[in-house]
């Protein structure tokens, strides 16, 4: 954590960490498990509502909690960029992370897998197994997905591969 910047190093010391190692076979674990990533989920977005950073929301879409959809938002040139959020909760969930998808995406950038999966081996999936299981999403949409969009949404933009709403409803109207 030495190496990350403060306001990274600060949001991820205020996520609650993860006590329960269950995934979505483990019953009465698994949703001891979603209690605690909903506690974590909450605090997260109440810190960066509290700081002015609001920039996702996302729910479960099944009742089983293995299913997570929702938009995130990353504003560039005082424009806001929005996008589609999803992601399944794997089998052997908490040893492995949620692979992120942002379908909108996908085939814009080489930094993303068939069906806008975001690309995060190479920084993230270390540091989750590090810390397995006391990461849960909240923390892969900190250290993983942020980061990603902070990198990536700039440059497609400035090439031309993501519009802007207005951009693309005003030139459908001409």
């Amino acid at each position: 954590m030495e190496s990350w910047d403060p306001n990274t190093k600060s949001a991820l010391t205020q996520i609650p960490l993860l006590t329960t190692r269950a995934g979505p076979r483990d019953g009465a674990a698994w949703t001891q498990r979603l209690k605690e990533e909903y506690r974590a989920l909450i605090a997260y977005t109440a810190m960066n509502k509290s700081n002015d950073n609001d920039w996702f929301r996302i729910s479960a879409s099944d009742a089983a909690g293995t299913r997570w959809t929702g938009k995130c938002w990353y504003v560039h040139n005082l424009r806001r960029y929005e996008f589609d959020l999803q992601f399944d909760i794997p089998v052997t969930y908490p040893s492995t992370a949620p692979e992120i998808e942002l379908p909108q995406l996908d085939g814009k950038t080489h930094k993303m897998y068939r069906g806008g999966k975001i690309c995060l081996t190479v920084h993230f999936k270390p540091l989750w197994a590090k810390n397995c299981p006391r990461f849960g999403i909240a923390h892969a949409l900190c250290l993983g997905l942020a980061p990603w969009l902070a990198a990536e949404v700039p440059v497609l933009v400035d090439s031309g591969m993501v519009k802007h709403k207005d951009d693309t409803s005003s030139s459908s109207e001409s």
